[in-house]
């Protein structure tokens, strides 16, 4: 099951924070970014699979996503998933385009 469109946006003087509610059983799909980042579970509890590793997180955990790194977030209850990005972009039909590597 993918993850549904349950977003939303912040954003700070070069900061943004993506903010998704992810529910049980569900997952954000994998991808890669250009740069390495920060990212918040705020609640819930989840699993952080890369090519080389599944992690399980339980809220609250700060967590870095490296650069380069194609993970996927699963949802093992629901969880509340922030990724924190240093950008100047503020336009959220844009943002995406900026920090996802696409390829």
């Amino acid at each position: 099951m993918q993850l549904p469109d349950v977003l939303k946006h912040h954003f700070s003087d070069g900061l943004y924070a993506k903010e998704s509610f992810i529910p049980k059983g569900m997952k954000a799909p994998k991808h890669v970014h250009n740069y390495s980042h920060l990212s918040i579970l705020a609640s819930g509890k989840v699993s952080v699979e890369t090519e080389d590793s599944c992690v399980i997180y339980d809220a609250p955990a700060c967590i870095e996503i490296k650069a380069g790194i194609f993970h996927e977030i699963r949802a093992i209850e629901d969880s509340i998933w922030f990724c924190i990005h240093a950008t100047d972009e503020k336009d959220e039909s844009k943002v995406d385009q900026v920090l996802i590597e696409r390829g």
